[in-house]
């Protein structure tokens, strides 16, 4: 081969979803809609079109596809937060403006999953529970130390109590209607938090 050949790389395809991600998005999505009480395990098999068996060699049950849905959002969103922060070291009004991108990337992406979290965290065991609000608690601080750097008219509690109102803010996408497109609820939702936050 000479210096001038160059050879082809295939393309990379996408990773294929596993059939077990399959079924808990379609799972999350009953729960969303119908409240966890009302989806039976029939009704999720349904849907995925598989037969019971199925389905618990998946999961053992609605309890387990509870805690797959929610305990792996809150650790990424801690993962992520840290990441965004850490890549503007020096700059905590951009660190800032990122976690706002950052979160609500994940609450347009994520609307059934924060409808969950938001009805159906209390019917998870006493342990997955806990894990989820220490995770939550540790995302709320890494918004807490920037915005306490970037704001020093500002006290700890004072911030927390800005991240969870922008939270709230973000966090409204299960309840946002199909009328406005993604774009534009990004950019009204990015205007809206960074104005409770940013004063």
């Amino acid at each position: 081969m000479t210096a001038v050949e160059q050879v082809e790389t295939p393309p990379v395809k996408p990773a294929r979803r596993s059939r077990r991600d399959e079924i808990l998005e379609i799972a999350v999505g009953l729960f969303a809609a119908r409240g966890y009480h009302g989806v039976s395990m029939d009704d999720i098999g349904t849907a995925a079109g598989v037969t019971g068996p199925a389905l618990y060699h998946h999961f053992g049950g609605k309890k387990d596809m509870l805690i797959a849905a929610l305990v792996p959002v809150s650790e990424g969103l801690l993962t992520g937060g840290q990441e965004q922060v850490g890549k503007h070291p020096g700059n905590p009004r951009v660190a800032v403006e990122a976690l706002v991108d950052f979160h609500v990337d994940f609450a347009l992406a994520n609307p059934a999953v924060i409808a969950l979290h938001l009805h159906e965290l209390d019917r998870l065991p006493e342990e997955p529970r806990r894990e989820i609000r220490r995770l939550q608690r540790q995302y709320v601080e890494v918004w807490v130390q920037v915005l306490t750097r970037l704001r020093d008219d500002l006290t700890d509690g004072e911030a927390r109590v800005l991240a969870h109102a922008a939270f709230g803010l973000m966090n409204s996408t299960p309840f946002l209607g199909g009328e406005v497109d993604r774009l534009r609820r990004a950019t009204l939702l990015r205007a809206a938090a960074l104005a409770a936050l940013l004063g």
